[in-house]
């Protein structure tokens, strides 16, 4: 007889949708990856290209540096989150409102405004749709780093009252709330035990408001606690498959099937970082002296100085190791889909934010080798579809619904002494 615990196990396992994917045995055509990239709405949402326009790029010249450029957007890719990130080190002196703000104009102002043919303000899954069918890319905001907010949930909702549609509970600094990954060699180490009763306060306040809640760069705990408290679907932004790679910034196959259950979606990770167990292994050492490096040039304040002190940077670390591949995308993609089910698996590259992305992806003009292989890999259209954005709408309008059952209840009003 099976013990309780095996038993249960045993259950939960049989209950997961599980897709067994089986290789094509007839060749992939062009037209079958032409149609999906057009009828996709390929939505990315975690791009850190705001961290360059804030200091004067424009989106529509080439980015030699990173991957996000308008040229290689156009066509393939349907919906950005642009990521307004908040670096810690802005805590100090209670200046994190003030560059959260920053990072809020130079979207709506060097993207958006600046570029009118192209991008359309979006804040809803109709948004979104509808930019699609005008051909447009539409320009959604998720704030990165819980500190941004400075213990405030006035603050928060005026966040979302600007467009913010999904905030991160922490980046890698633990903040006076919620417990991070960052802070840990160990992400199951807790400074707060995960979220503090504030911090519960503000995944019911996002609730209310209608703001997905991000629960990549948080500690295990964090997320379990997220997952717990929320009463609508949680995404994780950027994250990838412990199992797969063993980063602590990604996530465990219990914390996938968790995220399943809640009727959320994770979003795969395209730094190599996460990808590639080998990559991971041999970079540790390089990325220790790389990443202070890649931050003081991120503070150069003449653009061409600063894109070539990153190109000379990204061209040192990829000389030393070389990066992940498409196929490790594919695999991290597929051993989601095996766990947490078909519908809860998405995009989130994390471009312009890493310092090394997969040889055959380098932009968003690279998907159809992405969409190729998984129809090789026996996804279908309908499958790749979903992946591409279909289960991120399908949250948008859940978290959307969710606001709107709870729109007659006040404001909360939790002060952070009870944070602490």
């Amino acid at each position: 007889m099976l013990s309780s615990r095996r038993a249960a196990a045993l259950f939960s396992l049989l209950a997961v949708p599980v897709l067994a994917q089986t290789p094509r045995t007839k060749p992939v055509t062009q037209a079958e990856v032409d149609k999906i990239t057009r009828e996709a709405i390929l939505i990315d949402t975690h791009d850190d290209i705001p961290s360059k326009t804030v200091t004067g790029y424009d989106i529509a010249t080439p980015n030699k540096t990173g991957q996000t450029d308008l040229a290689r957007m156009k066509g393939f890719l349907g919906a950005e989150f642009f990521a307004v990130f908040v670096d810690a080190s802005y805590v100090k002196d209670n200046h994190s409102a003030n560059r959260t703000l920053e990072m809020i104009d130079t979207v709506r102002t060097d993207v958006i405004l600046k570029h009118p043919d192209e991008f359309m303000y979006a804040t809803t899954a109709a948004d979104v749709e509808k930019a699609h069918k005008q051909k447009k890319i539409a320009a959604l905001m998720g704030i990165e780093g819980g500190h941004a907010i400075e213990d405030s949930l006035r603050l928060l909702r005026d966040y979302y009252a600007l467009g913010i549609r999904y905030m991160t509970l922490t980046h890698f600094n633990t903040n006076n709330w919620a417990d991070a990954q960052g802070d840990h060699d160990d992400p199951t180490v807790a400074k707060h035990d995960g979220l503090t009763p504030f911090g519960k306060d503000v995944v019911r306040e996002m609730n209310r408001l209608g703001m997905m809640v991000d629960i990549s760069h948080t500690a295990d705990k964090t997320f379990y606690d997220a997952i717990a408290v929320s009463t609508a679907p949680i995404i994780a932004s950027h994250s990838s498959c412990r199992a797969v790679d063993t980063h602590t910034r990604n996530m465990t196959d219990d914390m996938i099937r968790a995220l399943a259950k809640n009727g959320g979606t994770m979003q795969i990770n395209f730094d190599c970082g996460y990808l590639s167990q080998r990559y991971n292994d041999a970079s540790k050492p390089m990325m220790a002296e790389l990443r202070p490096k890649m931050m003081e040039a991120r503070k150069i304040a003449d653009p061409a100085a600063r894109d070539a002190a990153m190109e000379k940077l990204f061209m040192e670390a990829s000389a030393k190791v070389p990066p992940a591949t498409l196929a490790d995308v594919v695999e991290h993609i597929d051993h989601a889909v095996k766990v947490g089910g078909i519908d809860h698996v998405g995009i989130g590259t994390d471009y312009d934010g890493v310092g090394c992305v997969p040889a055959g992806l380098e932009s968003y003009d690279k998907f159809p080798a992405l969409t190729r292989a998984l129809l090789e890999k026996g996804y279908s259209a309908t499958d790749i579809k979903k992946i591409y954005g279909g289960n991120l709408l399908r949250v948008m309008r859940a978290v959307e619904k969710r606001a709107q059952e709870l729109k007659g209840m006040a404001p909360i009003e939790t002060t952070i002494a009870t944070a602490k």
